[in-house]
């Protein structure tokens, strides 16, 4: 019903025919309530979704994981925060490094992002570097002289 000339109208009317006033509907529309995960999900960008989960950051506890991934989610970058392997921390405690997973296809923005200092000078994951094989065959060698040396020694008296 029109508010000025009382003349009734259906409820998709949005103005009244007759004087041009905006109609108001006098109840209040249900507000749908969205779940938490559906807000966030809305924040994602689909160009961050892709590829395999690689790390883009080590975070000391679980307070700085969830710090982060709230910045890279304001970004449109998805993530995870997985515990980082090799600490005796009970799983159920807060304490504890944390790993920051992204997909491959956002690390180049969460980098950035989160401020990597490295100038694109990281090493591929699970690879050492070449000097550090041959160091280690030096180093082998030594000793294998070293305790042949020391064997021969007793052996020639």
């Amino acid at each position: 019903m029109c508010p000025s000339c009382e003349k009734p109208h259906a409820a998709h009317e949005r103005f009244c025919s007759e004087c041009g006033l905006p109609l108001v509907v006098a109840g209040e529309a249900p507000v749908e309530r969205r779940s938490e995960l559906a807000l966030r999900a809305r924040k994602i960008r689909p160009g961050f979704t892709e590829g395999p989960l690689v790390r883009a950051a080590w975070v000391r506890n679980q307070a700085e994981a969830e710090l982060v991934q709230g910045l890279l989610l304001e970004e449109g970058i998805p993530s995870l925060a997985r515990r980082s392997g090799g600490f005796d921390v009970p799983d159920f405690l807060a304490a504890g490094p944390r790993d920051i997973m992204v997909p491959w296809s956002g690390l180049d923005a969460a980098l950035e992002l989160l401020g990597d200092r490295s100038g694109g000078r990281r090493l591929p994951a699970q690879r050492r570097p070449p000097w550090m094989r041959a160091l280690a065959v030096v180093l082998a060698l030594i000793v294998l002289v070293a305790f042949a040396a020391g064997v021969a020694v007793p052996l020639l008296r």
